[in-house]
């Protein structure tokens, strides 16, 4: 029997956690630590709701996908329902492995029976195995989706040798380089890479990422978590809160006493997603990002638990797309959730509208950056 959506907070927390170690497709922002975290005080991303499927005993929790109105995550006054952006740029829902075509059948139904007309997947894996799920059964009941936006994005084989892996991606010139700095960055202090996993470690690691963070070009735009109460509140619950089941880690990259980079890592079931990234500019001219990336790439090869990373940056991105040389396809998805509804064509006009016109504002504002 298909429920109402609830709030997320009223989801069962041990089924949830249940569920996402069975999911066909791992998605470390839709973890319940995180993802509740950021629905409690998260700017912009609070009180989401949950379309949760359960299996024919109606006892076992077998599909989740946090949601939100179009009104409230796009002020278009449609009968539409969103993926909750979980501060992370994946929201590939999670479908039981042993019923993902059930769990994405019941998902829809419970939609429908909101009031929905469609559901607006944004950032999900276009080629993952839970859109798999979505698209089999859209077939099967005669609806097609359409991609309303699409980007390629970085990840990491992480089953291969790391040194490896950079000697293919960087070639010997840019490594010498890169070593090269690294020497000179020592004339600071020696060059250590640390790894926060315990509790006790991974709050001063937090502290100084965020710290890091905001001491950059994110804390001159006032983009950086620290800068908003809200933010703040979360990331500091939702990282120690993952620790303790060993689905976060913080990285950090030191010269002497001197944390010069530091990056949070979430993990769920293989694969890894490198979350955020914090420099202290005034090392710029050592590439402490790379530097920090380079011996996060090498940890992760070197972990048999991790068969993969992804990235969740953007497309292009000048730091990360040299090194990761893998590619995952990443899109926003409207799904119709009935057959010939005229109501799918006006949501369908609605959004293309806004994203082109999203579109020029970024242009906009790129050429006054220039």
């Amino acid at each position: 029997m298909a429920r109402a959506p609830v709030p997320l907070a009223a989801v069962d927390t041990g089924q949830w956690r249940a569920l996402a170690q069975r999911a066909i497709e791992p998605n470390g922002y839709y973890l319940p630590a995180w993802e509740l975290a950021v629905s409690a005080t998260a700017r912009g991303r609070t009180d989401a709701s949950a379309l949760s499927a359960f299996d024919g005993t109606s006892a076992r929790l077998i599909g989740l996908m946090p949601v939100v109105s179009l009104w409230r995550a796009l002020k278009i006054p449609l009968p539409a329902l969103v993926s909750a952006h979980p501060y992370g740029t994946l929201c590939s829902p999670l479908l039981d492995r042993d019923a993902p075509l059930e769990a994405a059948a019941r998902l829809l139904q419970q939609a429908r029976e909101a009031g929905a007309h469609a559901l607006v997947l944004t950032d999900v894996a276009l080629d993952g195995a839970a859109m798999a799920s979505l698209n089999q059964v859209l077939k099967r009941d005669g609806l097609k989706p359409r991609i309303l936006s699409s980007y390629i994005r970085a990840s990491l084989d992480a089953t291969q040798d790391g040194d490896t892996l950079l000697r293919e991606a960087l070639g010997a010139k840019k490594l010498k380089e890169l070593r090269r700095q690294r020497h000179r960055l020592e004339e600071h202090g020696p060059v250590v890479f640390e790894i926060a996993r315990s509790s006790d470690q991974i709050g001063r690691a937090l502290e100084t990422f965020l710290q890091l963070e905001a001491s950059g070009w994110k804390g001159k735009r006032g983009t950086a978590l620290v800068q908003h109460p809200g933010d703040a509140t979360f990331i500091r619950r939702a990282v120690p809160a993952l620790a303790e089941t060993a689905q976060c880690e913080i990285v950090t990259l030191r010269a002497g006493a001197t944390p010069i980079a530091a990056g949070i890592v979430l993990r769920h079931q293989d694969r890894a997603f490198f979350f955020k990234l914090g420099i202290d500019e005034r090392f710029a001219k050592y590439s402490p990002g790379v530097q920090l990336t380079l011996d996060l790439t090498r940890h992760l090869c070197a972990d048999p638990a991790v068969a993969s990373a992804d990235s969740t940056a953007n497309a292009d991105h000048p730091m990360i797309n040299p090194i990761w040389r893998g590619r995952l396809a990443i899109g926003d998805v409207l799904i119709p959730l009935r057959r010939h509804d005229p109501v799918v064509a006006l949501i369908h006009g609605a959004l293309v509208g806004l994203n082109a016109a999203h579109e020029a504002a970024r242009g906009v504002v790129r050429r006054l950056r220039k």
